[in-house]
C-alpha cells in the first residue's frame, strides 16, 4: 500500500515538474493598493506636532526624537503645512495640571513639589495618570490659537529596554564528506534583550481643542546578548515600522508590491 502511494507521489511530482517545464519564462507585475486615510484633513492647511508625553530608557528622548522624526516625515510626504515651534515638555504640562487638581483641603505646605503629583514613567500603566492632558480642551484650543487653528498632533511614547529567554530557530550550517553544503533549522536557547516601543498618536482640532483621533502601536525588538545596538538606533528602527500607518492617518498610502506571472 505505502509502495502503491509513493509510487502515484512520484507520478505526481513528474508532472507537476513537466508543467512548469513548459512555462517559457515568467514576468513580474509591479502592483500597487491605494489604501484610504482615516481621518479627513480637508479642512486644515496646517499641522503641527506639539510634543509628547514620554518615558522609559532615559538614554532616549522620546518626547524631542519623535517630534522631529514626524515633522520631517510630514513635510516630505504630508499635504498639509508644518509649522515650526518648540516641542512642549508635555509630561511638565501634565504634572503642572495634576498639581492645580489637588482638593482645597491641602494645605501648600504638605503637598509634594509638582514632579512627584505623577508617577515615573517606567511602564504602560505610569502613562494613564498623565493621559488626562489630552481631554483639556481648552488647553489644546489654546495652543491651536497659537498655530492659526492646525490640526495638533500628540500623544505618548513609552521607549523601554526588554530582555525576553526562551527557545529560537536558526540555520546552522553543515557539511558533508563530500564537502557538500547542508542547512538545517536548529531550535537553541537563548537569552535575549532589546527594547519595546509604544507609541499614542492623539489627533487634535486646534480650532476646537478637541480629539478627531487617536491610536496605539507596539512594536519590539529583541537582539542576540552579545550584540551591542545603541538604543536611539533601535528607536528609530522600531519607529520605522510605524510611519507608514501614522502616515496613512492623515493621507492616503499606496501598498506596493509584486504578481508573478508564468507565460
Amino acid at each position: 500500500m505505502i509502495a502503491r502511494q509513493r509510487k502515484i507521489l512520484g507520478s505526481l511530482l513528474l508532472a507537476l515538474g513537466g508543467a512548469l517545464a513548459g512555462c517559457t519564462s515568467y514576468f513580474e507585475i509591479p502592483i500597487e493598493t491605494p489604501v484610504q486615510p482615516k481621518l479627513d484633513i480637508s479642512s486644515f492647511q496646517r499641522v503641527f506636532v506639539a510634543g509628547f508625553v514620554a518615558g522609559g530608557d532615559e538614554e532616549v528622548d522620546g518626547n524631542l526624537e519623535t517630534v522631529r522624526l514626524l515633522r520631517s516625515q510630514l513635510r516630505q510626504k504630508g499635504s498639509l503645512r508644518v509649522d515650526e515651534g518648540e516641542a512642549i515638555a508635555l509630561n511638565d504640562v501634565a504634572a503642572q495640571q495634576a498639581g492645580l487638581e489637588k482638593p482645597p483641603d491641602v494645605s501648600p505646605a504638605s503637598t509634594q513639589s509638582l514632579d512627584n503629583q505623577l508617577p515615573p514613567i517606567k511602564e504602560e500603566r505610569d502613562l494613564e495618570a498623565y493621559e488626562k492632558i489630552f481631554a483639556n480642551a481648552e488647553y489644546w484650543k489654546k495652543i491651536g490659537a497659537d498655530h492659526q487653528g492646525a490640526l495638533i498632533v500628540t500623544g505618548t511614547v513609552l521607549f523601554r529596554p526588554h530582555s525576553a529567554s526562551g527557545f529560537v530557530q536558526r540555520e546552522q550550517e553543515t557539511y558533508d564528506e563530500f564537502g557538500r553544503r547542508r542547512v538545517q533549522p536548529v531550535r537553541t536557547y537563548m537569552e535575549r534583550s532589546g527594547f519595546i516601543l509604544r507609541p499614542t498618536f492623539v489627533f487634535i482640532d486646534g480650532r476646537t481643542g478637541e480629539t478627531l483621533h487617536s491610536e496605539t502601536f507596539r512594536e519590539e525588538i529583541l537582539y542576540n546578548t552579545n550584540t551591542q545596538t545603541p538604543a536611539l538606533s533601535s528607536f528609530f528602527e522600531l519607529m520605522d515600522r510605524l510611519l507608514p500607518s501614522f502616515l496613512n492617518t492623515m493621507s492616503a498610502q499606496r501598498i506596493r508590491g509584486t504578481r508573478v506571472l508564468l507565460k
